[in-house]
């Protein structure tokens, strides 16, 4: 059955800012619990790894829809089966509202039972917080990618259907004796995130280990990536800027 999560957080920066630092993707495990690892494949896919209370999962996400200010919209290709979308709308001066739509299926015991003690709800909750306290202290940005993909194309906000590759796919899972109820928020880890979702670009390309992963068959047709105006691309992304992947 299909589980609902829906929240949101006024963080005290520009709409810009928190969108650029939302395209940091890699950067999820500094504030996103259980979070351990996030690497961009390319434009539009990202790899995620999460572990909580001894359940592991791991999911290939596709970015559906960016619009930079607005939106980033994705769906799970392969793993542990999730959509939604992250929307940013100012508020007043130097204030955003970040709210966050997840849609997720519990697969097995394990999550059923932890989806029963809403602990993906919680888990969503506590990083939008921390992605306040984050950001805010800060104060600027980290990186930014401005580019979009699919803008136009009419998403909406994406739904579990959007992730039919990913169903009944067990996520790779790795379960601990101890890990009762717990599996559920490692399947929507990401949620602050809008979960896994957004982009990021790094901010040293240098340090990458090139990554191999298998294509998996996409629900939805190719989109386009239209990098921001003014700037030279390359695969990887614009020339100009530096955090983009290659």
């Amino acid at each position: 059955m299909t589980t609902v999560v829906e929240k949101s957080i006024e963080v005290d920066v520009p709409v810009s800012t928190a969108y650029n630092q939302w395209t940091q993707f890699e950067e999820f495990p500094r504030f996103m619990g259980g979070v351990q690892e996030v690497r961009q494949l390319d434009d539009q896919r990202m790899h995620w790894v999460a572990q909580i209370a001894g359940v592991k999962r791991e999911w290939d996400a596709r970015v559906l829809e960016q619009v930079p200010d607005q939106k980033v919209a994705w769906a799970a290709t392969e793993g542990a089966t999730n959509a939604g979308a992250v929307y940013f709308q100012p508020v007043g001066a130097g204030r955003t509202m970040v709210r966050l739509h997840l849609e997720y299926e519990p697969e097995g015991l394990v999550e059923k039972a932890g989806d029963k003690l809403n602990i993906v709800e919680k888990q969503a909750e506590s990083d939008l917080e921390k992605f306040k306290s984050f950001i805010e202290s800060q104060g600027a940005e980290t990186g930014a990618w401005r580019g979009s993909v699919g803008e136009g194309h009419g998403v909406g906000t994406p739904g579990v259907a959007h992730a039919a590759p990913s169903q009944g796919d067990s996520g790779k899972a790795g379960v601990s004796g101890t890990a009762v109820a717990a599996g559920a928020a490692a399947a929507g880890a990401a949620a602050a995130a809008g979960i896994a979702a957004a982009k990021h670009r790094t901010g040293d390309d240098g340090d990458r280990t090139p990554t191999t992963t298998t294509e998996a068959d996409y629900v939805v047709t190719d989109v386009e990536v239209v990098p921001e105006p003014g700037t030279t691309t390359y695969p990887g992304g614009p020339v100009s800027e530096p955090n983009r992947p290659i």
